[in-house]
């Protein structure tokens, strides 16, 4: 059984690191469908934990999402990507919502990336732009398939949002 958890995670591997020197530029709408590519200074797996751990100027790339991070691990279940957890001081995501549209930028101290759900938590000092908005919060999710930012918690008046709307420039 642990021979075929190693064979999977090296397969999984090699294809990371073909990903990378890919040089294919992929639509905007099939982000989720994309792979997801990792550069980093290391690279750790744990199959007792069915986890790899990277460090060092971490880059992840899926499709139009970048998150570049201190640190990134990545949960597999049944040799897939569950999640991924992202820290940094900050860690800082971009995507491209649409062709011609503005990018979607971000920061927060830690980051969870859910590539099923196409959900995105940032947690800590987080921080999201498009345009002229700019949101801050302790916790913002973005739901990256619809381009929906959700940020606060309903559950404490404590923790508040901040927004900002910018006129345009004339």
């Amino acid at each position: 059984m642990k021979k075929n958890k190693k064979n999977l995670f090296y397969g999984y591997l090699l294809t990371v690191i073909a990903c990378c020197f890919a040089n294919a530029v992929y639509a905007l709408e099939s982000d989720a469908q994309q792979p997801i590519t990792i550069d980093s200074n290391t690279a750790t797996y744990d199959d007792s934990t069915a986890t790899s751990t990277y460090a060092g100027n971490v880059v992840c790339l899926q499709g139009s999402i970048r998150v570049n991070s201190d640190r990134l691990i990545v949960y597999l279940k049944n040799g897939e990507v569950e999640k991924l957890l992202f820290t940094g001081n900050p860690s800082r995501f971009k995507q491209t919502p649409n062709a011609g549209s503005e990018d979607i930028i971000g920061e927060a101290l830690t980051g969870e990336y859910y590539p099923k759900d196409n959900l995105l938590i940032m947690i800590d000092n987080a921080i999201v732009k498009q345009g002229n908005a700019t949101y801050a919060s302790k916790l913002i999710q973005y739901d990256i398939k619809n381009s929906l930012v959700r940020a606060g918690e309903k559950s404490s008046d404590a923790k508040r949002v901040h927004v900002i709307l910018k006129p345009k420039a004339k």
